[in-house]
């Protein structure tokens, strides 16, 4: 069957499935670490890779594997790679189609952890950064070098919402010999599919929104089956794997996905008009605001807004103090880093998602003391409003 020709609701729940001759209806959970093999010679071929089969649950798994074409057909990509983590799938790209010497031109709205990643680890081992503005073009333009090789960017990005125009940023790393890698974790495909605007490479942390329901770590990277290859590669030697059992609950994931989004998404659009008209809010970063500068862009290139919020409330010199205040005053928010969850969780971005970034570069990336980030659930959303409301009354 090919399952590229059917809609996406239909590739969520039946791509990529395999049954044994058990003939079950459900995905398979294979949680073995080694396989059997018919003789010396069949174990030599299929270690070699003249025959297919699996060899070893690092890199070969079936439950895994499914998972992988499940996700790649829902990207429209070849192929897909499970890994350990979200910043397992970045690092994952990096060592694999990187190499001393190479620059990457990176947003600097990206995740705290990717810049801690970028800054101390890939630059000890002689990789350049250079930081630009995710919105700004010219900014990417400028920061091209002889030796760049990747472009980096998250959009829409964490936790300001900003939109990158991924097209325009394909067409600028062909033009000189570099890849785009574009980490999706906010909208996830059931909201932007960035390989069909040109990206080369996307980026999942199926933590979020793909588990759905905050039970297990996981990243995928999705691409033409030549650089996924180079990405397994690495895999097969370093070993930051998916384990079969997460792979399995992420198919299960996969199957709800996009009527979730849709139920994130109209309670996020709810709560940001909401926040948007409070008094003690001084600014929502929401693309799905029109008021929102990436607000056009989304329309264009993504079928949602996402379920992801950021507010900065009112104080000035007191918008730590005062974020702190609404946040303790929830009483059923989840007060947690994660995102993506069926349950809405807050946290203050500046101490936590971005604390280990430094001063200077979180006032060049919007993480201002004052800013909330909210990961809006599926619980009713009156309810959510009138959790934060506890907070943020009390400040008026």
């Amino acid at each position: 069957m090919d399952w590229s020709k059917k809609g996406q609701a239909t590739q969520a729940v039946r791509a990529g499935q395999r049954r044994s001759a058990e003939r079950e209806h459900s995905e398979a959970l294979y949680m073995t670490a080694s396989f059997l093999f018919d003789s010396a010679e069949h174990a030599a071929d299929c270690f070699s890779g003249e025959a297919e089969g699996n060899v070893y649950s690092r890199y070969t798994n079936p439950t895994v594997a499914m998972f992988e074409e499940r996700l790649a057909t829902m990207e429209g990509t070849e192929a897909a790679v499970g890994v350990a983590s979200g910043m397992a799938a970045i690092l994952s790209v990096c060592m694999g189609l990187l190499q001393s010497g190479d620059h990457i031109v990176a947003s600097r709205s990206i995740f705290g952890s990717t810049t801690v990643l970028f800054n101390k680890y890939l630059a000890k081992f002689g990789v350049e950064i250079t930081y630009v503005s995710l919105t700004n073009l010219d900014d990417w333009a400028k920061a091209i070098r002889p030796n760049t090789r990747l472009f980096f960017a998250e959009t829409p990005s964490n936790p300001l919402n900003d939109v990158a125009d991924i097209a325009a940023l394909a067409e600028l790393a062909h033009g000189h010999d570099a890849w785009l890698a574009v980490d999706n974790c906010f909208c996830s495909p059931a909201l932007q599919n960035p390989a069909a605007l040109g990206a080369d490479l996307v980026v999942h942390t199926t933590t979020k929104y793909i588990d759905g329901q905050g039970r297990a770590l996981g990243g995928a990277v999705c691409g033409p089956r030549a650089l996924i290859d180079e990405v397994v590669g690495f895999l097969r030697s370093a070993g930051p794997s998916m384990s079969p059992f997460n792979a399995w609950i992420f198919l299960k994931g996969l199957e709800t996905l996009s009527l979730r989004m849709k139920a994130h998404c109209e309670s996020a659009q709810q709560l940001a008009e909401w926040l948007d008209a409070h008094p003690a809010v001084e600014r929502v970063h929401y693309c799905g605001l029109p008021s929102h500068p990436g607000h056009e862009l989304a329309k264009r290139q993504q079928r949602g807004f996402g379920g992801v919020l950021a507010f900065v409330v009112k104080g000035g010199d007191k918008g730590k103090e005062n974020a702190w205040h609404v946040i303790n005053a929830t009483e059923f928010l989840s007060i947690t880093a994660n995102l993506g969850d069926a349950k809405s969780t807050i946290t203050h971005p500046a101490t936590t998602t971005h604390a280990r970034v430094s001063d200077e570069e979180k006032a060049r990336a919007g993480i201002v003391p004052g800013l909330i980030r909210v990961s809006v659930g599926l619980e009713d959303i009156n309810d959510i409003k009138a959790d934060l409301a506890r907070g943020l009354d009390a400040l008026i």
